[in-house]
Formats: C-alpha cells, structure tokens, sequence
C-alpha cells in the first residue's frame, strides 16, 4: 500500500453548496503527557512490518466481578517516533472475529509519515480471537467442502443445513459454557478501556472499520471521557444489531453481484459471457446449479460457489480473478481456476474456525435472535424473493443463533452528545454496512462529520487508494479537522475510485481459462488488497 502525501490544504467538497474544513472543539490534550506503560514489549517484526511489536494484557472474563477469572488479551504496537506525541490509536479490522494485530502494521505503513509518527498504534486480537487467550474454535472444519446447497430446495437440504447449525451451537455450548457469556461486544469495549489504563493513556484516539465501528460506538458510549479522537469506517447501523442488520445485507449483497455481472457484460470481449447484465447473471445461476450435481474439484459445489463470490461484493479489486474463473468454468469447461478462486477468496470469507466461532458468539449474544425457526424460515423466503445471490446463505451463516446456548443481551443505545467530533467513512453502495447505517450514526453521535465516497461499493474505503478519503482522514489525525456541510446527510464527498479492468494475460492463457496475469485499476494481485485482506467480512 502506498503512501499518500499529508495534503490538508485545497481538501474540500461539494455538497449542494460550499464545504469548508473546520476544526474540532478545543479540548485539553492530556494524552500528549509522557508514556508510562505497565505492558512489556517484545519484537514481532515481519518483512512487511519491522517496527511491529507484541505484547498482552489480562482483563477480567467478566467485568463485573474484576478480582475473578482473568483471560488473555494479546496486543500489538508500532511506536510512534515523533516528539509531538498524540497518544494511542488503537485500531479494529472487524468482523466480529477478526484479528487485529497486523491491522496495527498496516496502518502505521498506511497512513502519512509525519502522521503515523505522532501515534503508538495498537492492534488488538479482541477477546476468543487469535492470539488471544481462550482463542475458540467450536466444531473445527464446519465449513469444510462440499456442503448441502444453501437454498433449501428441498426438505432434505433444510434438514441438512439445520443439522450444521443445531451442532454448531451445541459444540460451542459443549466447548466454552463458561465463556460464550462473556464473548460480546460491550465485554470487548470494556476490555479496550483496561488496554488504555495499561498503556497509560487517560484518553485513546481510536480507528474501526466495519464491526469496528460499532465496537468504537460501544466504547464511546461507556467511556465518552476516554475518547479523543474516533475514526468510523464502513458503518454498522447500531439500531439494527443484529438480525436485521444481516437482512439489508442480502438486499444490498445481490445489487452489488448484480452490479459485478454488469461490469462482466461491459468487458465481454474478454470474458465472453453475454453483452446484457442479466444474461451474465443467468449464466451465474447456472453454473451454479451445475456445480450443485457436480462440484469442481470435488470442492465448489453450490454453497462453495457463493462463498467464492462473495468477497467480491466486499471489493470489486477482486472481479477480474472471479470473472476469469467464472468465464473459464463456463466458456471452455474448465474448472481449475473456479477451484483457485475458492481457495483464495472463499477461506477470506470464511475468516478460518477461530474468526467464525468469535462471530458467532458475538452476535448471537450481543442480541435476540428468533428462536422459532418457522420465524427464520418465512422471513428468508421472503427476502430470497427479491434478493436471491446470498440471502440463504447468510441465513445459514447466523442459523446457530437460533440454538445458542447463552441468552441474548440487549444492545446499548450509542446515542451520545459527549463526544469530541468523529470521523465517518461510507461509500453509498456498500454491502456489507449500507449507506443507511452511517447515516442513523451520524446522527446518534452528535458533533459527528460524514464523508462520503459517491459511488463507490467497496467496504472499508479509507487507506485503500483514495487521496481525497486519505487527505480528511490525515487531516482529522493531524488536528482534529473535519469537514462540515450543509446540512445535509454528507459534509464531504470523494468521487469513487475506477473500476478494475480485466488482468493481462496471453493470448493462449485466456483461451484456455488459465491466466493468472498482472491486474490493473483496483486489482492488486490474487490476494485483492493488503487491507482488503485484514478486514474481517460479515460485516
């Protein structure tokens, strides 16, 4: 990922009328004290991050009863260098489920260097994930080729993918009683607060995408003396946690796919696959029930396909790999580089045993799930109806809710009046957090500055390619700079980035479907984008 230039001067924004830059209320800037940590650092340097240290903290397994059972919280930090010292930026890639201690690298590398200098930048693997300790991981291999189709086509297939869910539930249940409890998301925040006091910060600047931005609502909500600066990318509607933030998924997830089949028809000289969006779709569809007789490799059957193609509904960088391999099955029979891309992009999806267990712990208890699966079965019909790539999918995806062992929580209210300015991010046709959901944020956290990426469909949007996203958000980290507008929903807007362009490859490769070539515009490889690659998916 390159660096971009710290450009705050001529960042502005047309919305309706003038935008202009304003800074935040002034505050006491107590976090610039000397550090004074009780944590020991060790190195844990990669090729990619030499400056990346580790580290852990213990907290409570439950917060209301401190002096108890103690689990493991492991932690990471690049160090700030510079002598104008802003405090910790503690930084969360989402999911719930996904590990961020790499995160912490990333962004370090990411963002401008006279920028980064200024912040010890922590990642954290919060509780149940990754280095952290229990790490849980309830019925290893639980999507481990081939599974029943997702569209229950049949009463066969249902009691096929209620059976998956039913054991799912039960060996977390059987695995962790005594910790499934303690996995959500108010648990997490106040694990964050205990990173603070150990680091010695009396205030944390934080960055969240996707779940992550909920995570941070949460926090600010218990602790909104605590929080200096807050930056919320791709936004999770906190009035919708969790069940119906799912449902607007699958209706925004099938326009994205639709959107990917119309970029597949505008290049029809190279993938051959119909010139109208709904022809490539079609096609999509078939291949589909194809693979449900006879999945490819002995590996992508019906589900498999979904999960496949799902990332690509995440971040269009990906389409050009997906496209080939679609074209490839399709055009010339050839089922290689479906398999690949499974392989490449379906395991992202499924962010490994550990990152599905933590999802699932988190948002069956963060919130009532129905507990009738009659309940469950009509309202996915129904949305299928209108939605259809990945509306049963995704009910598969959350079923275990409907069998948790643990009772649900309520979810807070993140409505807070307390706060300094926050920055949100939003592209408009995101899938995963729809645009709505930054909207409603913006208006729970009073003070709050929106910018928007207008026409963009890709999640988590800042440090990924955009100088107009990547000057505000230097901005903001530099000074506490927001945009404000006009009053209406976006104080600022970036265009959107260009979509990709198929990869280059020899003539002989696409004949045969086995090109692997160089992408171009967004693509960046086989892997899609180092942060694309970090972000924790759903959502």
């Amino acid at each position: 990922m390159r660096r971009h230039a710290l450009a705050l001067l001529g960042v502005a924004a047309v919305v309706g009328g003038m935008v202009t830059a304003v800074p935040s209320v002034a505050s006491t800037d107590d976090t610039q004290a000397p550090r004074t940590t009780t944590l020991k650092w060790t190195d844990c340097a990669t090729s990619n991050y030499p400056t990346l240290q580790c580290s852990s903290v213990k907290v409570p397994l439950d917060h209301a009863k401190p002096h108890g059972k103690k689990i493991k919280i492991a932690l990471s930090r690049v160090q700030g260098t510079s002598a104008t010292h802003q405090g910790p930026l503690l930084v969360n890639p989402g999911g719930p489920g996904g590990s961020g201690r790499t995160l912490a690298g990333f962004v370090a590398k990411s963002l401008p260097a006279k920028v980064a200098a200024q912040y010890d930048v922590i990642g954290f693997d919060p509780r149940g994930v990754g280095a952290s300790e229990p790490a849980l991981d309830c019925r290893p291999d639980h999507f481990a080729p081939v599974r029943p189709a997702s569209v229950p086509k049949s009463r066969a297939i249902e009691r096929a993918n209620l059976s998956r869910a039913k054991a799912f539930a039960k060996a977390c249940g059987e695995k962790y009683g005594d910790v499934l409890q303690h996995i959500d998301t108010v648990s997490s925040a106040r694990d964050m607060d205990v990173i603070r006091q150990a680091l010695g910060a009396k205030k944390i600047n934080y960055f969240g995408y996707s779940y992550g931005t909920y995570l941070g609502a949460v926090y600010a909500k218990l602790f909104p003396e605590r929080v200096r600066r807050a930056v919320l990318d791709s936004v999770v509607d906190p009035t919708g946690i969790w069940e119906q933030v799912n449902l607007k998924q699958d209706y925004a997830f099938d326009e994205r796919h639709k959107a990917f089949a119309a970029w597949v028809a505008k290049h029809d000289a190279t993938y051959r696959l119909g010139t109208h969006p709904a022809l490539v779709e079609a096609r999509w569809y078939t291949m589909q029930r194809a693979l449900a007789k006879r999945p490819a490799g002995g590996k992508v059957g019906a589900a498999e396909v979904e999960d496949t193609f799902l990332p690509g509904g995440y971040y269009n960088g990906y389409w050009p790999y997906l496209a080939e391999a679609f074209a490839a099955y399709v055009n010339d029979r050839n089922a290689e580089p479906l398999v690949e891309a499974y392989e490449n992009f379906a395991s992202v999806d499924a962010s490994g045993d550990n990152g599905y267990s933590v999802y699932a712990a988190v948002e069956c208890r963060d919130a009532p799930w129905p507990r009738n699966w009659n309940q469950w079965r009509h309202t996915t019909w129904k949305v299928y109806s209108q939605a259809r790539f990945m509306t049963w999918n995704n009910a598969w995806y959350n079923a275990p809710c409907a069998f948790w062992p643990t009772k649900s929580l309520t979810p807070p209210d993140v409505s807070n009046s307390a706060l300094p300015p926050v920055l949100l991010f939003q592209a408009t046709d995101d899938a995963a957090t729809p645009y709505e959901g930054a909207v409603t944020l913006k208006r729970k956290l009073r003070g709050s500055s929106l910018v928007v990426e207008q026409g963009g469909g890709n999640h988590g949007i800042s440090l990924s390619g955009s100088d107009c996203l990547d000057a505000h958000l230097a901005a903001y980290l530099t000074d506490g700079t927001v945009p404000r507008g006009d009053g209406g929903e976006a104080d600022a807007v970036c265009a959107a980035q260009p979509d990709p362009k198929p990869l280059e490859s020899d003539t002989a490769a696409k004949a045969t479907g086995t090109g692997t070539g160089t992408a171009t515009g967004n693509g960046t490889g086989t892997g899609g984008s180092t942060l694309h690659g970090l972000l924790g998916f759903r959502p």
